[in-house]
C-alpha cells in the first residue's frame, strides 16, 4: 500500500521565488518564526516567502499585528478577517482565501458561514452593519474611483464611527496590496488551513 504524501501535489512551493532557510535569518526573525509555530502550530508560508527581503517582512510584521490584533478599533476580530475574505475574493488569491477564510471559521465558530463568504458573501444572510461593511469593501476593491461620500454614508447610517471607515478603509486597502503581492510572488497557503475548524465528525462511534 502506497503512503499518502506529506504535501499535496498542488501545495509543493511556497513561492516562486527562493525561500531562505530559517537559520540564515535574523535572530528576531527566526524568534518571530518560533512563536508563530508555537501559538498557530505552524509558520505561515506568506512569513517564509517574504523573508527573502527581511526590512519588508518586518513592516508586514508591524501592520499586519497593528490593523488585525490591536483591540484600538471599532471593529472586531472577525469583521477585520471577514473584509480580508471579500477583498481577497474579488481578487482571486488562493492564499488570502484560504487563510482568512479559515480565521472566519474559527472566530464565527461556524464553517458554513466562512465557506459562503469565500465563494459569495451576497449569499450570506448578515446584518445591515456587515453587508453595508462587505458592500464597501467589494466597491473599493472593484471600482474604487467610484468611491463617494454616499458609500460613507451607508456606513454611518448602520453605526460605523468616522474612525472605523478609517480602519475598514485602511483594511481593505491593506489586502489589496497583500493580494498582489501574494499574486506576483507566486505564493501558495499552508496546506494546514484546508482542514481547520471544519464541521465536526458527527458519525456514530460503532465501538460502542
Amino acid at each position: 500500500m502506497s503512503k499518502t504524501p506529506k504535501t499535496l501535489p498542488q501545495l509543493q512551493e511556497i513561492s516562486k521565488l527562493p525561500v531562505p532557510e530559517t537559520d540564515t535569518l535574523d535572530d528576531d526573525i527566526q524568534k518571530y518564526m518560533k512563536v508563530c509555530e508555537e501559538k498557530l502550530g505552524l509558520v505561515p508560508n506568506v512569513i517564509r516567502a517574504k523573508a527573502l527581503r527581511q526590512e519588508s517582512l518586518r513592516t508586514f510584521i508591524s501592520k499586519y499585528n497593528q490593523l488585525m490584533l490591536s483591540e484600538d478599533t471599532g471593529l472586531s476580530r472577525l469583521e477585520r478577517e471577514m473584509i480580508a475574505v471579500v477583498v481577497s475574493c474579488h481578487n482571486h488569491c488562493v492564499y488570502c482565501i484560504t487563510s482568512h477564510g479559515q480565521a472566519v471559521r474559527e472566530l464565527s465558530e461556524d464553517p458554513v458561514f466562512g465557506d459562503i463568504l469565500m465563494t459569495n458573501y451576497r449569499e450570506l444572510n448578515l446584518s445591515e452593519r456587515h453587508r453595508a461593511m462587505l458592500d464597501f469593501a467589494w466597491k473599493m476593491t472593484s471600482e474604487p474611483w467610484h468611491i463617494g461620500d454616499e458609500d460613507r454614508e451607508a456606513l454611518y447610517k448602520v453605526g460605523f464611527s468616522y474612525e472605523d471607515v478609517y480602519d475598514i478603509t485602511d483594511t481593505v486597502a491593506y489586502f489589496n496590496y497583500t493580494n498582489r503581492m501574494t499574486h506576483g510572488l507566486g505564493m501558495l497557503p499552508n496546506e494546514n488551513y484546508f482542514g481547520m475548524n471544519r464541521l465536526p465528525d458527527t458519525s456514530v462511534d460503532e465501538t460502542n
